[in-house]
């Protein structure tokens, strides 16, 4: 599936949709965005399960805000609904798939769990 560009308006739509879904903040003036886009859709199109969205920051800048974007690109992956990675620069093609495959194979269930026990 190709990336699909998210807006304030249907952000939380899309995290309440998709179990797993990794966004992209960039801009167009932004260098390492440029180069990061094509290793980002490559990603998107191996991994048809996952929800690859792309937020344009300059249009978007109340969602930027609102996602504490200091820096980009950053990107981020949400895992039903929760904040699982966050971090800003271009990855390569096998940061990235590192990074798809640890989101993936991550157990939701064991997360809450010790996020409970740390936080009676």
């Amino acid at each position: 599936m190709a990336t699909i560009d998210i807006t304030e308006q249907n952000f939380a739509e899309t995290l309440e949709n998709n179990e797993i879904v990794f966004v992209d903040f960039w801009a167009a003036w932004c260098g390492p965005c440029r180069m990061f886009a094509p290793t980002y859709g490559a990603a998107a199109e191996r991994h048809a399960d996952i929800t690859f969205a792309k937020v344009d920051t300059e249009a978007e800048q109340a969602l930027a805000a609102a996602a504490s974007i200091t820096s980009i690109p950053t990107l981020m992956a949400f895992k039903d609904k929760t904040l699982v990675f966050s971090q800003p620069g271009a990855l390569n093609a096998t940061g990235l798939e590192e990074v798809i495959l640890g989101v993936k194979n991550l157990d939701m269930d064991k997360l809450r769990a010790d996020s409970a026990q740390h936080h009676p």
